[in-house]
């Protein structure tokens, strides 16, 4: 009874409400940490140790590659749930997890076999922009570059940076279009150097470092086209991209925060004594209390009837349409948005207390800091919007750009 159903497109052997109990259990202990975190500027050993055994790298990845190949909606579940205890460790999961499924998903099956072997525990973090170069060798590829925003980047065991190939001449190689090519290169984390430079407003817990490449060598595997990877197994789901499967990390995280903050001040409210005794007797707080709660509802029902449809897709054994991309931008961007206003409600709310150290505060910090992210640009929202209202409907997503079809 209230067995889940079974789909092909998704794994049989892990339970994902197993994993959200395990949450609940080292979530207490997440809070705790919370403050440690942020003062190392990066998860703690101890945090770390906690979060390990969830395997969040390894989520959507095959079972065949010891993934657990969940559904989307369940990985944001997860990620929601990890961010309600802890914004800086549901930021470094969801890193982990959403690059995790790009290695699973565009790299060569000889690139994977060693990745993704039985008995490896390989976590990926790094940086999608191009800011490095790929000069061809023997081989592979030697790198050059520099990096910021590795988030988790110390708790990760192989890099993901995007880069220029070199066209010989020290100047981006173009394809037979005339579109420079970018790849995203792997490396084992110890290769790198690590920079430092996370002196940040929130999110100061996630270690989202400058890093650096020196001539490091790239087997020729460990490349793909990350504007333009066709997905080389679970090929359905995978065909959301990069940029989807990184919207599925963004979006659960600004669903755990959004629920924290909504909690938070009702607690406060309900206490009884000083700033908080008055704001529980408020009419009007409550009145903007009931909205943010309706707001922050209809946003996450927004979101998973967006990501229940591409799921059906998936079932259906078909590919996600650029219009499916379009309402994952949407979503996205609508949970981020409610999320803010939500953050600036309750810190005005809570008067002083807000400026004290604490959840309150952590929480608004942390969400200001993650809807400055370029993933939620209104130029995304702008593009998204003319695709659905039908300007652009000849179009398609490639990257954050919504594109002329050639």
């Amino acid at each position: 009874m209230n067995k889940p159903i079974k789909h092909g497109s998704w794994g049989t052997t892990t339970d994902y409400r197993d994993l959200l109990r395990q949450i609940a259990e080292i979530g207490p202990a997440l809070e705790a940490n919370a403050t440690a975190d942020e003062e190392s500027g990066e998860l703690t050993a101890a945090t770390f140790a906690l979060l390990k055994p969830l395997r969040m790298s390894h989520i959507f990845a095959a079972e065949s590659l010891g993934g657990a190949q969940l559904r989307p909606t369940q990985g944001l579940e997860l990620l929601e749930a990890i961010t309600w205890y802890s914004g800086a460790a549901g930021w470094v999961s969801m890193v982990h997890c959403c690059i995790g499924a790009m290695s699973a998903a565009f790299l060569p099956d000889s690139a994977v076999d060693r990745l993704f072997a039985p008995g490896t525990d390989n976590r990926f973090s790094g940086q999608g922009a191009p800011l490095g170069m790929l000069k061809k060798v023997d081989g592979g590829y030697r790198l050059n570059g520099k990096w910021s925003y590795g988030s988790g980047f110390s708790h990760a065991t192989y890099s993901h940076s995007a880069a220029f190939v070199d066209d010989g001449t020290g100047k981006p190689a173009k394809d037979d279009k005339g579109n420079v090519i970018i790849m995203c290169a792997h490396a084992p984390i110890s290769q790198h150097k690590q920079l430092g430079n996370w002196d940040v407003l929130g999110l100061g817990g996630t270690g989202s470092i400058d890093y650096a490449a020196e001539d490091v060598f790239i087997a020729d595997d460990l490349v793909f086209p990350i504007l333009t990877a066709p997905p080389l197994r679970q090929k359905e789901f995978f065909s959301l991209g990069v940029v989807g499967l990184a919207a599925i990390g963004h979006t659960g995280w600004a669903l755990g925060t959004g629920r924290r903050m909504l909690d938070e001040i009702a607690k406060f409210a309900r206490s009884k004594s000083g700033r908080a005794g008055l704001i529980g007797e408020s009419e009007k707080f409550w009145h903007d209390y009931g909205r943010a709660e309706a707001r922050y509802r209809a946003a996450r029902a927004f979101v998973f009837e967006v990501w229940r449809d591409i799921e059906a897709t998936v079932e259906a054994g078909n590919s996600v349409s650029t219009r499916q991309i379009s309402f994952v931008h949407l979503a996205k961007s609508e949970i981020h948005e409610v999320g803010v206003d939500i953050c600036n409600f309750a810190y005005r709310a809570g008067g002083g207390a807000s400026l004290r150290a604490g959840v309150i505060q952590r929480t608004f910090r942390e969400m200001m800091v993650a809807a400055n992210h370029f993933t939620i640009a209104p130029s995304i929202v702008t593009s998204a919007g003319r695709d659905i209202g039908g300007l652009w409907s000849d179009r398609t997503w490639q990257f954050y750009d919504l594109i002329e079809k050639k």
